[in-house]
């Protein structure tokens, strides 16, 4: 497994990242060809240790987790974000491999692993509306406007389809479509 290493506020040991080697390279078996890993180390307020971890697949798939600890052990945060992407890789090894196209993953499971399937996406409401050409700032207006957490609109700079959305953390993000290469 390739890792990537990146810390915010705070320098850490080589013990640190060979634990999280160790922990994040177990994921490997899940995938047919061998994954990216990219880990972010961080330190909030009254010593939170948080860890992102990113998985991407050969094909494209990415799987996340951010975990904290308010105790401030590392290690521990290591270990919980590890445990939510293999739930995640568990939980839609299925459903991703029955109801999305071919290429798009299916991770190896070992045979000592319990499938649990869930019920397919429901989808209860159906919108249709005109993608109106905007700025990036238009948009964000008109979802202000509007009271929504996000907004689609077709952007005026390159003429792609893109989303604003308001961020948990304050500030917006925006999101831009391109072809796929």
């Amino acid at each position: 497994m390739k890792f990537t290493f990146t810390c915010k506020k705070i320098s850490l040991n080589d013990s640190v990242k060979l634990y999280a080697e160790k922990k994040v390279g177990k994921l490997e078996k899940f995938f047919k060809e061998e994954p990216e890993a990219q880990v972010t180390f961080s330190v909030e307020k009254k010593n939170r240790c948080i860890v992102e971890i990113m998985l991407r697949g050969a094909n494209g798939t990415l799987f996340r987790a951010v975990c904290e600890d308010a105790d401030g052990d590392m290690r521990g945060a290591i270990d919980e974000a590890v445990n939510q992407i293999e739930r995640k890789i568990r939980k839609n090894k299925t459903r991703l491999a029955k109801n999305l196209r071919s290429e798009a993953i299916v991770p190896e499971l070992p045979e000592e692993y319990e499938l649990h399937e869930e019920r397919d996406f429901d989808i209860v409401r159906t919108k249709r509306f005109a993608v109106k050409p905007m700025s990036p700032e238009e948009a964000i207006l008109q979802m202000n406007l509007l009271g929504h957490s996000f907004f689609v609109f077709r952007n005026t700079d390159d003429n792609s389809i893109s989303v604003v959305y308001r961020r948990n953390n304050g500030g917006y993000g925006m999101i831009e479509t391109s072809e796929e290469d």
